[in-house]
């Protein structure tokens, strides 16, 4: 083709490309004019507004964020759609509204497949996108990370007593990934989304003069910050660079009683920092005082990028209020919060907020005047003296939710809990998660027993404590604990997998055939929880010494996920038990392979016994990588910490042995842990450190052995 009639049909091409987006819209819109630089959205969790600098706060200096401001754009009332991590999160990625993607509470939500990030979006223009997270709230699972070409989630998976959102890593780590692909993607067209874990809950001791725990985090996000902002100038990006720092709620610090956050609705919980770094420093040190939403962020980004917008957001373009060039019609945040919903069968909490005033609609009805009385202590409804704003709220928030505000209006507790209890309830709930992950699991079962007893249609509190009740060896009370979930569902096959499974490690095999049996006949038992029902039936037939059982429910378990390698242990566990080690070998390393190559459920004790194989087979240093993979999938398997204490001691590796030992303990702190480290001291030749173990046992269990 000659060059000028090749250019020709370049131009054509571009005018027909141009004319379909205006027509079909912005699904069919490829090319668009590039930005200067990088966009990069900074979120960092759990960040009040009125806790920084660059919003009045003098506790504290924040020298990175400050510099950020006064480079940027600052909205003074920028409010979260969420107290919680993961649909806070999703709200910011889609510009769209917890119940329009279905994501409202960090423990039951996942993001529908067919859900536009703004990634995507973003990707579909040509931008290179990565994601790096540092909380187990927004991992690749709950489906955040949609539209990435690189998405950085692995957390270290801690000890399986931790919840989703427990798990986080350093933000120094994330800051450092973040830096190694923007040295990597070879563009400058591309987009970051950096999110921070700090400050977060288990706050440290604080490190400026005077300053409470929670600013010392603040300061620490503030260094992350100066860091990566020094990296990209180091680089000569941030002057091209459109950055957004925000957040994605606040933490209540007891201003209304709540210490973390979650169940409230107030300014401390969703009013967040909102900063807007142009490229080339456009509006530095302008204020925007309206009221925006951080559904917002997506058409804002989007318009920055001059790429068209989907029409079902429900966030506006900041744009003119970013430049200056205009303004943009008043609005009433929406926020909601289903926590207390979801863990403790309470109504749910919803809220509009126009920055003078802010209804909520809670079990009773709350408005606050915040021009008169900003901290929100005069619940100007209870007073009888409610504007007539008051009703207009009402009435937008109903017909915001549409069908669910009639059904939510009408919702009705489960028990007449008074608010300030259920404040009492939900704080003493997370005090125990907080003791579950730091192993004080006879404290926590305390604790959680008497949340059950004031909450008792909560199926959450009952899993937890039937969850921490097996890390103690307490199967009896994990079984009645689970009973009490079935009781307020029987529909539901999890806690019935859950029991059976429970019965299965305490050997009752007739109580675990009969509970999975029952979870399989369910209506609901499909996917997940049918594969989980097969997998502790073939876990009954190995302890029954049932091979063909065994058999037939691995490969009914691999039938409901055909990603499970569960065929392939049962077959290399049967040869290994009858000595056929280099066949079970082979058939091991093959189910690793599998599960490594199709990113399957991992099966526990398959890397265990694949180390004892090798260890057969005379591989000790590959033995040992198993026995460290299957610890970090399965930290409480004490079979393999203490194979690995022996495969130690027997190479000359005595200080690693005994190490091992001692994590033995640490990690599992059960009566069984402690007599299993007191036979390998045995063992080890360490008389006087077996003495110190059991006597350790004694001491810490004598109040169990009482009470039978």
């Amino acid at each position: 083709m000659a060059r000028p009639l090749r250019y020709t049909f370049i131009l054509v091409l571009f005018a027909l490309g141009t004319t379909l987006a205006a027509v079909g819209g912005w699904r069919y819109a490829r090319a668009s004019a590039p930005v200067p630089g990088p966009i990069i959205l900074i979120s960092i969790d759990t960040l009040r507004a009125d806790r920084l600098p660059a919003y009045g706060y003098n506790r504290i200096e924040t020298p990175a964020i400050d510099a950020l401001a006064r480079d940027g754009i600052v909205f003074d009332r920028a409010y979260s759609h969420s107290p919680q991590t993961l649909p806070s999160h999703v709200s910011m990625l889609t510009g769209r509204l917890p119940f329009d993607t279905g994501v409202r509470d960090d423990e039951a939500g996942m993001l529908k497949p067919g859900e536009r990030m703004l990634a995507q979006m973003l990707r579909d223009r040509g931008y290179a996108t990565g994601g790096i997270v540092s909380s187990g709230a927004l991992r690749r699972a709950t489906g955040v990370a949609q539209g990435f070409d690189f998405f950085e989630d692995d957390i270290p998976a801690g000890e399986a007593e931790l919840t989703a959102g427990q798990r986080s890593r350093d933000g120094g780590e994330s800051e450092t990934i973040a830096e190694h692909w923007l040295d990597a993607v070879g563009t400058t067209r591309l987009f970051l989304f950096l999110h921070l874990n700090e400050p977060h809950a288990g706050y440290h001791p604080a490190r400026p003069a005077g300053a409470s725990s929670y600013d010392a985090q603040v300061a620490g996000a503030d260094e992350i910050v100066g860091r990566f902002l020094r990296y990209l100038k180091k680089h000569q990006l941030y002057d091209q660079s459109t950055i957004v720092l925000v957040s994605d709620h606040g933490e209540g610090l007891g201003d209304h009683g709540e210490q973390q956050h979650g169940l409230l609705l107030y300014d401390e919980d969703i009013h967040v920092p909102l900063i807007v770094k142009q490229a080339a420093g456009l509006g530095a040190g302008r204020r925007v005082g309206d009221v925006v939403q951080l559904a917002d962020l997506v058409p804002t980004i989007l318009d920055l990028a001059k790429a068209p917008a989907p029409r079902n957001l429900r966030g506006r373009s900041l744009k003119p209020l970013t430049d200056g060039t205009g303004a943009l019609p008043e609005i009433a945040v929406y926020s909601e919060s289903q926590y207390g919903r979801r863990r403790f069968g309470w109504s749910d909490l919803a809220s509009l907020h126009d920055g003078r005033f802010q209804y909520i609609r809670a079990p009773r009805e709350e408005t606050y005047d915040l021009e008169r009385d900003p901290h929100q202590r005069q619940n100007v409804a209870a007073a009888g003296t409610a504007p007539k704003r008051q009703a207009d709220l009402g009435s937008a928030l109903a017909k915001l939710l549409g069908e669910e505000a009639s059904e939510s209006a009408k919702a009705v507790d489960t028990a007449a809990v008074d608010p300030k209890d259920r404040l009492e309830i939900a704080e003493s709930y997370r005090r125990a998660l907080e003791l579950v992950a730091g192993r004080q699991w006879a404290q926590a079962i305390d604790l959680l027993q008497r949340i059950a007893h004031d909450a008792p249609d909560s199926a959450n509190v009952w899993t937890q404590l039937a969850r921490t009740a097996v890390l103690t060896e307490r199967y009896e009370l994990a079984v009645s604990a689970y009973q009490h979930v079935i009781d307020l569902d029987g529909s539901d096959p999890r806690p019935l997998v859950d029991a059976a499974r429970v019965s299965l490690m305490s050997r009752r095999l007739d109580d675990a055939e009969a509970l999975a049996t029952r979870a399989i006949d369910e209506a609901g038992a499909t996917g997940g929880s049918l594969a989980d029902a097969h997998t502790v039936l073939t876990g009954v037939a190995l302890a029954r010494r049932d091979a063909d059982g065994a058999r037939d429910h691995a490969l009914a378990t691999r039938k409901a996920d055909p990603s499970s390698v569960l065929p392939l242990y049962v077959d290399a566990r049967l040869l290994y038990e009858d000595g056929s080690f280099e066949d079970a070998l082979v058939r091991l390393e093959k189910a690793n392979a599998a599960l490594k190559k199709d990113q399957g459920t991992p099966v526990p004790g398959l890397h265990y016994l694949t180390a004892e194989a090798l260890i057969w087979a005379d591989r000790p240093a590959e033995a040992e990588r198993h026995l460290l993979e299957e610890l970090g999938e399965f930290p409480h398997n004490l079979d393999a910490r203490a194979a690995l204490a022996t495969l130690y001691h027997s190479g000359g590796e005595h200080d690693h042995a005994a190490a091992v030992v001692d994590d033995l303990v640490r990690v599992t702190p059960s009566p069984q842990a402690y007599t299993l480290a007191a036979r390998l001291w045995t063992s080890f030749g360490d008389l006087k450190q077996a003495g110190a173990v059991r006597a350790d046992s004694r001491r810490l269990f004598a109040a169990r052995r009482a009470a039978h």
